[in-house]
């Protein structure tokens, strides 16, 4: 009489799932302080008019439905859009349906979560330390390395946290602009839609209930941060 061996609970697609999501995560919320801490400085210091404008194209993606995004998004990348005619006389290919895809639209996707941090945290900084630094002929670099980051490290802190947990939770805009491709665009959300169609609800539970720990641990580093909700927008409206 032979043992029944239950099969292991995580196979090699869902480790392959786990890998993709966190490369994903990391290289989006990188990319993400790169682009999105010259924008938010901006966005804290000027008086332009554009200010208005760039800030609500910048929190778009917030109140924009994923499939929306997503759509647009195929279309700008797509081989007939701008993006993808330019990638194909480069002789690169298109971006739809591939892991740098998926990248491009993490970043749109969840730029408001990174550059809202910033901008409160750079405003919060106020006058007085940079223009005491100038006084001390520091140069604008300078001040803002030596000065402006090291007091807006929270703000980066919650940037970073919030960024990289969106880009884990991402689901509509990850299917409609990556698909479900095994090793290449299927990161865990979509694995765990796929496993529910499969019926398999027990990988799913598991895969959903990790999602669930994972959202009450950064709920829990956003509040162990101590910004109180200080990383809200600038006009004081919630944004999750």
């Amino acid at each position: 009489m032979t043992d029944d061996v239950a099969p292991p609970l995580f196979g090699a697609a869902e480790w392959a799932a786990i890998r993709l999501t966190l490369e994903l995560a990391s290289l989006t919320t990188l990319l993400l302080l790169v682009i999105g801490t010259p924008i938010a400085w901006w966005l804290a210091r000027t008086r332009s008019w554009l200010k208005a404008p760039v800030g609500a194209a910048v929190s778009l993606p917030i109140v924009l439905p994923p499939t929306v995004l997503g759509f647009y998004l195929l279309v700008f990348m797509g081989p007939n859009g701008p993006l993808g005619q330019a990638m194909k006389s480069l002789g690169l290919g298109t971006l739809p349906f591939t892991f740098h895809g998926l990248v491009m639209a993490s970043v749109v996707y969840s730029l408001p979560f990174v550059v809202q941090p910033l901008q409160a945290a750079f405003q919060g900084v106020g006058d007085g330390p940079i223009e005491a630094a100038a006084t001390l002929r520091a140069g604008p670099l300078d001040r803002f390395f030596s000065v402006v980051i090291p007091l807006a490290g929270p703000g980066f802190a919650a940037a970073t946290v919030l960024g990289f947990a969106h880009t884990v939770g991402e689901f509509g805009i990850v299917l409609m602009v990556g698909g479900n491709i095994p090793d290449k665009t299927r990161v865990l959300s979509v694995l765990i839609y796929s496993e529910v169609e499969a019926l398999d609800y027990a990988k799913a539970h598991v895969l959903a209930g990790g999602m669930v720990a994972f959202s009450f641990i950064v709920l829990l580093a956003m509040s162990l941060l101590g910004r109180g909700g200080n990383w809200l927008a600038p006009n004081g409206a919630a944004r999750g």
